[in-house]
């Protein structure tokens, strides 16, 4: 799955678009070292695809190459989180 990340001044998000479909996980950028995912949007059509799973591994390895920590406000992210203990050296 191609996972691309489109990145701002204070934040960004992760996107793929799969089917058809575009998925995203957003997240606000309070400093160089630090990140909060606040949202994961997968439409209906791509459920149970393991499309959100992947955004949120996306998410993780570019927080461990660019040697930041992320606060997971989001839902989705945080049940992820909370799943994969293997994620506690970068998710808070």
């Amino acid at each position: 799955m191609d996972i691309r990340n489109e990145e701002g001044a204070s934040g960004g998000r992760y996107a793929a678009e799969v089917e058809g479909h575009e998925a995203e996980m957003t997240y606000s950028r309070t400093s160089p070292t630090l990140v909060i995912i606040d949202h994961t949007a997968v439409p209906d059509a791509l459920r149970g695809k393991g499309v959100g799973q992947a955004l949120a591994l996306h998410a993780v390895e570019a927080a461990r190459t660019g040697g930041w920590k992320i606060i997971p406000l989001c839902p989705f992210f945080k049940a992820q989180a909370q799943r994969h203990p293997e994620w506690k050296d970068v998710v808070n």
